[in-house]
């Protein structure tokens, strides 16, 4: 009996990586008139973009940041703090690649930061408002800001770089006294620590509803989706093309936004960038008595947040420097719970397990946004860091002008693959 061949459908583009960054690369590269196949081998918006915060931040203009040296090393193993953990083969690993974060994360490269990042910030919440009420994902977006808490006046003191770029760039911000905090969020139960408001941060309460809803308008607005392995997409005569469950599908143009994942494919191309995964995690709670948050608090010292969100209050860890693939460890979580209640009565898990995900990083902390320049028809889309789903339909739009020589709404110089070749 003859087998039979999958049809042949061809498109455009095809993105790959079905996160917030691919979904709304997809999503603005069908609105200026393109055909569009998204790609993915899970449902939209099921790795990092699901575990997240979801924090459309407007602050944000100092790089993230962890502390060189012995001491910040012996503070996470004593557990003075949850901000950073590690697994000692992965640190030693990844030496090379956190010398250049911690040269890029002061001084000179810290200003650049700064300059590169701040329009992007400017326009990230009319961007993700713009999607939302095309799709119907509006009603997952809140105001009300966010909290900064500083356990000591020494980490307080230690952030007023952020505050010196928020005036420079016109970010309002508040220092709260301990009855402004109890007036904002009373279910805390750390009133007096150093506090900071952000109040044009927003945030919403589902993040992997949101991508869900920003897919479902790229799909009711004729773009396409196919179930495939993104990896085994290959450079054929005149584009690209994999086989997915109901079709093979082949494209003109190809859009890497595959996270922390995006170098696995590109060194099947030849290229190769310094990507580094920081794993984090979530589990969602059940508050105690009755309390409540109405908004997002960060522990700056501990690097957790605490949001509310439709399933419980979510707690997301800081930082995990562990291979990417490696088996999770639940003790992260358990460690930064105690934390955690120390500012909040949290109660009861919701979830049996924590969620993990990766945190595909740079060591400048700024995403490639932009065309390979080895390979024909490729374009860039990945490296957000801890800013993807503040900054994926920021950079979406912005790639999407690109490829279709629209103006740009904000230089994208700084975010250009080059910057690694110089």
């Amino acid at each position: 009996m003859k087998k039979q061949t999958k049809p042949v459908q061809t498109f455009d583009v095809l993105v790959l990586g079905a996160g917030i960054v691919g979904v709304s690369t997809a999503i603005y590269l069908r609105r200026f008139g393109l055909d569009v196949a998204l790609i993915d081998r899970k449902h939209p918006g099921e790795e990092a973009s699901f575990g997240n915060a979801g924090i459309i931040q407007r602050n944000g203009f100092v790089p993230p940041s962890m502390s060189p040296g012995l001491g910040t090393l012996l503070s996470t193993a004593l557990g003075h703090s949850t901000a950073v953990q590690y697994s000692l083969p992965a640190l030693i690993g990844l030496l090379p690649w956190l010398r250049r974060y911690f040269r890029a994360s002061s001084g000179a490269a810290a200003e650049a930061y700064c300059r590169a990042v701040a329009p992007l910030r400017a326009l990230a919440v009319e961007t993700h408002l713009e999607l939302a009420s095309s799709t119907n994902a509006d009603r997952y977006y809140r105001r009300g800001g966010w909290l900064h808490l500083y356990r000591s006046g020494n980490s307080y003191r230690a952030s007023e770089a952020e505050r010196y770029y928020a005036r420079i760039y016109g970010v309002s911000y508040d220092e709260l006294s301990p009855g402004d905090l109890g007036l904002l969020e009373p279910g805390l139960k750390l009133k007096d620590l150093p506090t900071i408001h952000w109040p044009e941060t927003r945030s919403v309460s589902n993040p992997g509803a949101v991508v869900d809803a920003f897919w479902r308008g790229f799909i009711q607005d004729g773009g396409a989706y196919f179930r495939a392995d993104a990896l085994k997409v290959q450079q054929q005569r005149g584009g690209w093309a994999v086989a997915g469950e109901r079709a093979s599908v082949f494209g003109r143009h190809a859009v890497v936004a595959l996270g922390a994942w995006s170098t696995d494919f590109l060194k099947m191309q030849g290229e190769t960038y310094p990507l580094a995964a920081k794993r984090g995690y979530h589990m969602h709670y059940r508050p105690k008595s009755g309390a409540s948050l109405s908004r997002p608090v960060v522990d700056i010292d501990n690097g957790f947040v605490l949001t509310p969100t439709d399933n419980g209050i979510r707690l997301t860890t800081g930082v995990e420097l562990a291979s990417r693939d490696a088996p999770a460890n639940p003790a992260i979580i358990k460690h930064v719970k105690r934390k955690a209640e120390e500012l909040f009565p949290l109660g009861r898990a919701l979830q049996d397990a924590p969620w993990m995900g990766s945190r595909p990083c740079l060591p400048d902390s700024l995403p490639i946004v932009g065309a390979s320049q080895k390979t024909r028809g490729l374009w860039f889309n990945f490296g957000h860091g801890h800013d993807g789903f503040t900054l994926g339909p920021v950079t979406g739009k912005l790639l999407a002008e690109l490829i279709t020589n629209k103006p740009s709404s904000a230089d994208l110089a700084p975010f250009s693959p080059l910057r690694f070749f110089s």
